[in-house]
């Protein structure tokens, strides 16, 4: 994994970034910069694209036209090093069901090459609140906690960059608040976090950057400190034609 300011002071970038499915173009020439320690929440309707967005910075889907750099590397020549250096959490748990939970963690961990495997897997299990049920089947957990689990797991290898595709979802109010934990800094210091969601009040409690997309493209991107929550449900109005 690389250090933070080891490749320059942007953690992602994107350039002219298109995604067409079949006869419907999802993301249009879509451009943005995200410096290194910023937490970026990005709003939108259902069907804005957002989902399609994190795909394409995690490298599960190939850009149909545009250039992505995510931690410094060009997802078309290095993709396997963007893997290295995010963690994700899709709508999908995403889970082994015929593993433990543990055996999720160690699975991944050792893909990882991670030394401290079981000291990882202690830290991120009580981060996340998932201790009594690490020896039970993914399969028979609720909702709630196979979404726990995967939050553990995505920062079980301490990526410099998490890319979170409403991980909100499932949780009751006690993982929300450990989600809002375990989204700071991290131990390296400075963590980069991508988070799309279509809830207004989460995204404002959370990030410290704003943006959204409507129309396949970043209509809207800005400082949190500069829009108080008012402002910002009417702008997003706005741009999406729909009430927060």
């Amino acid at each position: 994994m690389v250090e933070p300011d080891g490749n320059g002071s942007l953690a992602i970038k994107v350039r002219g970034l298109t995604k067409v499915y079949g006869p419907q173009v999802v993301l249009r020439n879509l451009d943005l910069e995200l410096s290194w320690g910023n937490f970026l929440i990005v709003f939108g309707p259902n069907g804005s694209g957002k989902t399609t967005l994190i795909k394409a910075l995690s490298t599960i889907s190939r850009p149909t036209e545009g250039e992505v750099s995510v931690a410094g590397f060009d997802l078309k020549r290095n993709p396997a090093a963007i893997r290295r250096n995010i963690g994700l959490v899709t709508h999908q748990p995403l889970l082994y069901g015929d593993l433990t939970a543990l055996e999720n963690l160690r699975f991944h961990g050792k893909m990882f090459g991670l030394t401290n495997l079981e000291e990882r897997i202690e830290k991120v299990a009580d981060l996340m609140g998932v201790n009594s049920f690490l020896g039970r089947k993914a399969s028979i957990l609720s909702h709630g906690m196979q979404k726990r689990l995967s939050l553990a797991r995505a920062i079980l290898h301490d990526p410099p960059i998490l890319l979170l595709d409403e991980p909100e979802t499932g949780l009751d109010q006690e993982a929300l608040e450990m989600l809002g934990q375990m989204m700071g800094a991290g131990e390296r210091g400075r963590r980069t976090v991508v988070m799309a969601t279509h809830s207004v009040e989460r995204g404002l409690a959370l990030g410290n950057r704003l943006a959204i997309l409507s129309g396949g493209k970043i209509a809207f991107h800005e400082d949190r400190a500069n829009i108080d929550e008012a402002m910002f449900k009417s702008t997003y109005g706005r741009f999406t034609g729909v009430a927060s």
